[in-house]
C-alpha cells in the first residue's frame, strides 16, 4: 500500500525536498505533462517509472522554481503543493520508492533505485536520454514506422512481392475480375511471388512464373512489362503442340517424346485455340518456355519466344485475395 501523502510538508531546512512555495516568473512550460490530480506520485511529477533520481529532482524543482506557472491560483493550490512534496519524498527515497513500487505491480521492482540512470543497449535511447519527453516519444514513433516502410520494400525487393491477376491467360488457375474478357470472377487474385527463392534453386516445370517479357512481347501481343505463365519448357529441351492441343517434350539430344499430363486443363480448352497446333519451339540453354493455362487467351512463349533466366522473377506460392481463394501453390506437376 503506498504511503503516498502520509506526512506533512518538510520543513525548510530539509535538504531533500526544496520547498515548491516559492514564486517566480514563468518560463517556457515543462517538457513533460504532470498529473497533479493523480494518486501516482510519477504522475504527479511527470516522470517515467524507470526515471533516474537526478531526473526526479529536476521535475521537482520545476514546481519548487515556477508554482505560479503550474498551479496558478487554484483554490486547491495548499493541497496541490503538499501532493508534489509527498511524491517528490517518496521517489527520492530508494527504499520507499522500491516498496511502492513493489506494492503497486505485485512484484519485485523492474527498476534500479540507486540514482543511476539504467543502462541500455538500444542506441535510440541511449542518443535521447536527454531529450524532453514529447521529443523521445515523437521520435521512438518515427523510428518505429520508418522500420517498418524499410521492413515492408525490403520484403519487397528481395523475398516477395505481391501481384494483381489483370488478365484471363491464367483461367481457371488464377482468376481475374469481370468484365475482363474471358474473366471468370468478382475481383481478380492477388498472389505472392517469391524473389529469394530463385536465389537457392532453379525453377521446376509446371511452377507458376512471374517474370519480365522480352521486348517482343509488346510488338506481338500489344502490351508488356510483368506477366504471369506457367512454366512448360527447360532449357535445352524442345517443345510441341499436337493437333488435339497436347504438350510434348523432348530433352536436350534426346529422340523420343513425353507428352506432359496438365490436369488444370480441359479438352475444351485445349482445342479452343488451333492457332499453334502441329508446331515446334526449341527451348535455348538459359531459356524457359512459358504458356498461359488459358491457351485460347494466352499470348506467351508460342508468340514471343521463351524468357532468358536472368527475367524471371520468381515462383507464385501463395493466393491471398480474395479470401474464398486463399491457396497455396507448391508450383510443378
Amino acid at each position: 500500500m503506498s504511503d503516498l501523502g502520509q506526512h506533512g510538508p518538510e520543513t525548510p531546512g530539509d535538504p531533500q525536498a526544496p520547498s515548491a512555495t516559492h514564486g517566480a516568473s514563468p518560463v517556457a512550460a515543462a517538457p513533460l505533462a504532470p498529473s497533479i490530480g493523480s494518486a501516482d506520485p510519477y504522475e504527479i511529477l511527470g516522470v517515467t517509472k524507470d526515471a533516474s533520481s537526478e531526473d526526479i529532482r529536476s521535475a521537482y524543482e520545476r514546481f519548487a522554481r515556477y508554482p505560479d506557472l503550474w498551479l496558478g491560483s487554484d483554490p486547491g493550490r495548499e493541497e496541490k503543493l503538499h501532493r508534489i512534496d509527498s511524491a517528490y519524498r517518496l521517489l527520492s527515497d530508494p527504499e520507499r520508492r522500491a516498496a511502492y513500487d513493489r506494492a503497486r505491480t505485485g512484484e519485485e521492482s523492474a527498476y534500479r533505485t540507486d540514482g543511476k540512470r539504467h543502462k541500455t543497449w538500444n542506441p535510440i535511447d541511449r542518443m535521447t536520454r536527454n531529450l524532453p519527453q514529447p521529443w523521445r516519444i515523437a521520435i521512438d514513433w518515427a523510428v518505429t514506422i520508418i522500420g517498418a516502410i524499410l521492413i515492408v520494400l525490403a520484403l519487397k525487393q528481395w523475398i516477395v512481392n505481391p501481384y494483381r491477376i489483370p488478365s484471363s491467360s491464367m483461367e481457371p488457375t488464377l482468376h481475374c475480375a469481370r468484365p475482363g474478357p474471358g474473366c471468370e470472377a468478382h475481383f481478380s487474385d492477388r498472389v505472392l511471388a517469391c524473389r529469394i527463392c530463385l536465389d537457392f534453386s532453379s525453377p521446376s516445370r509446371g511452377d507458376i512464373i512471374v517474370f519480365k517479357t522480352p521486348p517482343a512481347a509488346a510488338e506481338k501481343c500489344g502490351e508488356g512489362g510483368t506477366f504471369v505463365k506457367r512454366l512448360i519448357g527447360l532449357p535445352g529441351e524442345t517443345v510441341r503442340e499436337d493437333d488435339r492441343g497436347f504438350i510434348w517434350i523432348r530433352g536436350p539430344n534426346g529422340k523420343t517424346w513425353t507428352r506432359i499430363a496438365e490436369p488444370y486443363l480441359s479438352a475444351a480448352s485445349r482445342l479452343a485455340d488451333r492457332e499453334h497446333f502441329d508446331h515446334t519451339w526449341n527451348v535455348p540453354q538459359g531459356d524457359y518456355f512459358m504458356l498461359g493455362d488459358n491457351r485460347a487467351d494466352s499470348c506467351d512463349s508460342r508468340t514471343w519466344g521463351p524468357v532468358p533466366r536472368a527475367s524471371l522473377i520468381g515462383p507464385v506460392i501463395f493466393t491471398y485475395w480474395p479470401p474464398g481463394r486463399i491457396s497455396y501453390h507448391s508450383g510443378g506437376f
